[in-house]
């Protein structure tokens, strides 16, 4: 049986429509939207299939949305495979708590309440305009980490936010910071690109926001992991539920480290499958630049549910 690493996408792979054909077509997928809904108190099955995507994209229904798109689609999986096992899994800054999800140390509904909260706390804990993300493409993380230290002394604190893989990585931090580390890395011979966002996120500038959301966590069941997770702050195993609540709150303020969580699961675990689970397939293009020889296969939808049938039974070619 092949060793399957199941991973979750995280913000920004939100679009209209998400998940309404698999809700129609089965039930158990349906229930996931109600469960929800009724878990945030508010229609968010209705802002996820019909809009706008302005709406949709605020942080606090994206990340809700997210992870509700993936566990229902999880949901059909097991449906059709009972079978279906992993050796670990991890999810990619929000996509975490959709890991913890389908390792059972979170309840879907504590999860749903739990990343609406975060959303609006990551949302307001810098005023508009004062943070800033930019996307790195074409630099060693060495160099780029020295660029952010040498930037902040001066400007403030820009920081690495997300390390997908390499050659591409994300800036965060003062608005003012981020503009002058990209300056600094153009002229070190790499690029920068603006990201649209609300915040600074996964920066030291996000403290408000993990000191709000260590409060809601002791609100929260968290039960120990049924199988290993990877947690994003450290690129390390988490399964006991003290440890989990720890890592979901140091991961506020800390880089999601994307491509060392990807080698760890094929070093320590000997992953020789990718199982990517939700509305996008972001995961599958950042895991091939990692490490081209281990597939991962994506289901999105009904069309690629089918797919993945390859990979539950062991073979290799992508989805």
């Amino acid at each position: 049986m092949t060793k399957i690493a199941l991973v979750f996408p995280g913000q920004g792979s939100q679009i209209v429509g998400m998940g309404r054909e698999l809700a129609d077509a089965r039930p158990v997928t349906a229930e996931a939207f109600r469960q929800a809904d009724a878990a945030i108190g508010y229609n968010l099955s209705q802002i996820m299939w019909e809009g706008p995507q302005e709406t949709l994209s605020l942080t606090y229904n994206a990340q809700p949305a997210i992870l509700t798109a993936s566990i229902a689609l999880y949901r059909a999986l097991l449906q059709d495979h009972p079978e279906f096992e992993f050796v670990c899994t991890a999810g990619h800054s929000l996509g975490e708590y959709t890991a913890l999800v389908a390792a059972d140390a979170l309840s879907f509904e504590d999860a749903v309440r739990l990343v609406n909260a975060r959303g609006r706390f990551m949302n307001e804990a810098v005023p508009a305009g004062q943070g800033a993300m930019s996307a790195v493409i074409g630099m060693e993380r060495a160099l780029l980490a020295e660029i952010c230290e040498r930037v902040s002394a001066e400007h403030g604190p820009v920081e690495l936010a997300n390390v997908n893989c390499p050659g591409q990585i994300v800036i965060s931090g003062k608005a003012e910071a981020v503009a002058h580390a990209g300056e600094v890395i153009s002229a070190e011979g790499g690029r920068a690109k603006a990201l649209v966002v609300s915040g600074p996120f996964h920066s030291s500038l996000m403290a408000p926001a993990a000191d709000r959301l260590a409060e809601e966590l002791k609100t929260i069941e968290i039960r120990d992991a049924k199988v290993p997770v990877i947690a994003n702050a450290t690129a390390g195993v988490v399964q006991g539920a003290e440890e989990i609540r720890e890592a979901l709150v140091r991961q506020v303020v800390a880089p999601v480290l994307w491509e060392d969580s990807v080698r760890l699961m094929l070093d320590q675990f000997g992953v020789e499958a990718f199982l990517e689970v939700g509305s996008s397939s972001v995961l599958a293009g950042l895991n091939r630049k990692i490490h081209k020889g281990v597939p991962t296969h994506f289901f999105k939808d009904l069309e690629t549910l089918a797919k993945v049938e390859t990979a539950l039974k062991g073979e290799s070619t992508h989805a």
